[in-house]
């Protein structure tokens, strides 16, 4: 029922419209409607100039040589066809000077002029680095142990209850001294003490055993070392075990002994790999011995897996890699960054060996490179 009377009042509505809409165009006059349309080119006048001629826009304009006032649109038309008549007013300023034309194209000239110098580039700050001939080294960073070079597990002749231990972590020992002493007595059983003897001279590095622990003829009861002698033990990747030979330097650095750099060689190479690891122990022995490293330290070692003498070489950061190709910009007599497509070789973490695209002696740019093309003008800076 609601909807009924809501289409019936829709209905109602859009009547009464349409009715409204037929009156108003019945009582508005027809010359109202529709504007009388001017006859050819003649305009209404708005104001008469004395000789007759009426602008429509502009009554301060000058007439025509002719006496005839023409519209802006006949005076826009006979601009056009190039041909105006002498003395024309402008149809938008009639107070304009003469020659605003002439200020216009230049001020377009001008224009166009500052659009060019502005497509000029500013020089780019760099700064150059000359390719030199040095030394260059290929290294893998790996971590050692220090160990002393004679060490040695002292055992007891037989079994039974530790009662004597003569000597604690630290203390020198020589060969066939007495260390401790066993006692190899059961119950209704009673034997003589059985000493143990040290093998080596040394010192003591290791004593895991206390008096009344019970030890067997496996048990170490000391560890004994020949501290005046150290060496480096470390395990290297299977992927530079070719490069490993005897003789090999490397450098050392220890967290006990901060901002100090110690050089040991390889002296002993194990002639198979961990099957387990697949690494390859090797040992090294310190080309200058230090009193302040002791066995047990942890070590960061650099092995020197190859070396190069007097060759070209160019920091690593000067160098790209674009799509595949290494890259480097060269400042030439000009300040102008030149592009260089490169060959490497020998790399480290601080230098690339270059093998082709540069001489000794080129400006290879090391800093600002990432901002360059080639043919750009550069400043070089200290």
């Amino acid at each position: 029922m609601k909807k009924s009377k809501i289409i019936t009042i829709a209905i109602i509505s859009l009547a009464a419209l349409f009715a409204v809409l037929i009156l108003l165009n019945l009582l508005i006059p027809e010359k109202a409607k529709v504007p009388k349309q001017t006859q050819g080119n003649q305009a209404m006048p708005a104001a008469a100039n004395p000789n007759g001629a009426g602008r429509p826009d502009n009554a301060n304009a000058p007439s025509n040589a002719d006496g005839s006032g023409r519209g802006d649109r006949a005076n826009a038309g006979t601009a056009s066809r190039g041909t105006p008549p002498e003395g024309t007013g402008r149809p938008d300023n009639a107070n304009a000077p003469a020659n605003s034309g002439k200020a216009a194209n230049a001020g377009a000239q001008g224009g166009g002029g500052a659009r060019g110098g502005g497509g000029s580039r500013n020089a780019t700050a760099i700064r150059v680095t000359p390719v030199s001939a040095s030394t260059i080294e290929k290294s893998v960073i790996l971590n050692g142990e220090i160990l002393a070079r004679n060490q040695v597990t002292i055992f007891p002749t037989i079994g039974g209850k530790l009662v004597e231990t003569r000597l604690g972590v630290g203390d020198r020992v020589s060969s066939g001294q007495v260390v401790a002493m066993v006692d190899p007595s059961r119950p209704g059983e009673v034997y003589s003490r059985s000493p143990v003897v040290s093998t080596v001279s040394g010192t003591v590095i290791q004593a895991p055993f206390s008096i009344g622990d019970t030890v067997t003829t496996q048990s170490a009861v000391y560890i004994v070392g020949d501290l005046s002698s150290l060496l480096v033990e470390t395990f290297v990747p299977e992927r530079f075990v070719a490069s490993v030979k005897q003789g090999m330097r490397a450098q050392l650095k220890f967290e006990a002994i901060g901002g100090e750099i110690f050089i040991a060689e390889v002296t002993e190479i194990n002639p198979v790999l961990d099957p387990a690891s697949r690494t390859l122990r090797i040992r090294l022995r310190f080309v200058n011995p230090d009193a302040r490293i002791k066995a047990g330290m942890f070590a960061t070692i650099s092995l020197v897996t190859n070396r190069k003498v007097d060759v070209p070489v160019v920091a690593r950061t000067s160098v790209i890699n674009t799509y595949g190709s290494w890259i480097v910009f060269v400042a030439d007599e000009n300040n102008t960054a030149r592009r260089r497509e490169v060959t490497l070789g020998l790399d480290n973490e601080d230098y690339f060996e270059i093998l082709g695209g540069l001489s000794l002696g080129d400006k290879v740019v090391s800093a600002g490179q990432n901002f360059l093309s080639d043919g750009d003008p550069v400043r070089v800076v200290e």
